[in-house]
């Protein structure tokens, strides 16, 4: 069994110590648990940061990466395979979308959005939100709110920023010279934010009238996490261009770029690429999360765990209590980073985006008990 201070020391020495990591070494995991080095059994309240929505190492998304290695792995994309195509099939009629942009993360679908609408347009131009985040290289950077992740970086190419769900400030943001509006229908790192339904569709219009492009970033938000398969299914809100990964492909690298209307003919060939997009491996993952969340019902279960998650939550008297489905944020008068490592001791992995901020992302495959244990493991350790 691999020592976790031997392995701490090597990784202080062969990594970029880019992250923040809680005192714990895991290798298992099954469902919405996981276990660490020294045997011990986690609920996992955070899967993966909203990746493992059909639990970790589900037998059917293991087979088929198992079925898929031993065939082929990786060509490039100077050749045909059918699992790509399979999955932007899948992709189309689960979104309503028109064509789609393999890629490998939300970072990379970002970037790939904010190319297609210069190309597109002819502008560059980019409204966000207050409190976005829309990942961190130097595209996607741009238009992430947190100074902190921007200033180090600068010059950059920065998005012009507006209070979220403030209708009167987002039309006064777009004009004429504005390429896209970049919008979360529910803002995940910011600690569970509902975008309005009147907002939403009030951007829309906004974008309409200014020729502008509207793009949603579902990146957490996709695959059932909000008790719809997007949850840009909650307004009615068709967007010009979406981005999606984390739970696309069950924990391995993917994200996607999808478009409709005239910006899914604004790429030609050559604009945009990747060594290893759309990879057969990869997206026959994707293939069977997808295949798992349908058999399973699981945004269904997600709709219901989630209420029943609020429900139980509610217990704990926050200050405030958020969310769609299971993406739950909640605001408590307590030091929630000390609050996250209490509950680590007591065998629940959760996240904090905020000093009194909790944001709760399992795994949609969770129970009623495994709820129970955890609302009560929070409620010891305030």
């Amino acid at each position: 069994m691999t020592d976790k201070n031997d392995l701490k020391k090597r990784e202080s020495e062969a990594i970029f110590q880019t992250y923040g990591r809680l005192d714990v070494l895991l290798v298992r995991g099954l469902g919405a648990r996981v276990w660490d080095s020294d045997g011990r059994e986690y609920l996992d309240f955070v899967a993966g940061i909203a990746v493992n929505n059909v639990g970790h190492c589900h037998p059917k998304v293991v087979q088929a990466i198992q079925r898929q290695a031993e065939r082929l792995i990786h060509t490039s994309n100077l050749y045909y395979t059918e699992n790509q195509v399979l999955l932007a099939e899948e992709l189309k009629a689960l979104t309503g979308m028109d064509r789609v942009y393999l890629c490998n993360s939300g970072a990379e679908s970002v970037e790939a959005a904010f190319k297609l609408v210069r190309r597109l347009t002819g502008r560059s131009r980019i409204v966000a939100a207050e409190r976005a985040f829309h990942g961190r290289t130097l595209g996607a950077l741009g238009a992430t709110y947190k100074s902190a992740y921007r200033e180090p970086f600068r010059p950059l190419a920065e998005a012009e920023f507006v209070p979220y769900n403030d209708i009167e400030a987002l039309k006064a943001a777009v004009t004429s010279e504005t390429a896209a509006v970049i919008l979360e229908p529910v803002q995940g790192e910011a600690g569970v934010y509902v975008a309005d339904e009147k907002y939403l569709q009030a951007a829309r219009q906004i974008c309409d009238d200014r020729c502008a492009q509207l793009i949603f970033d579902e990146v957490q938000t996709g695959f059932g996490r909000t008790g719809k398969w997007f949850a840009k299914e909650h307004s009615g809100v068709m967007p010009d261009i979406m981005t999606l990964a984390k739970a696309m492909a069950g924990g391995l690298p993917m994200g996607a770029m999808l478009a409709c209307g005239p910006a899914a003919n604004g790429f030609s060939r050559g604009d945009h690429g990747s060594t290893f997009a759309g990879g057969a491996l990869t997206s026959a993952a994707a293939l069977a999360v997808i295949d798992v969340i349908k058999g399973e019902g699981l945004v269904e279960r997600s709709a219901e765990m989630g209420e029943y998650l609020r429900k139980q939550l509610k217990r704990l008297a926050p200050s405030d209590l958020r969310g769609l489905g299971l993406m739950v944020g909640m605001d408590l008068d307590a030091d929630c980073r000390a609050l996250v490592e209490k509950a680590l001791s007591k065998g629940v992995i959760l996240n904090n985006t905020g000093e009194h901020t909790l944001r709760l992302i399992p795994p949609l495959v969770v129970g009623r008990d495994e709820i129970d244990k955890v609302v009560n493991i929070i409620g010891e350790a305030l």
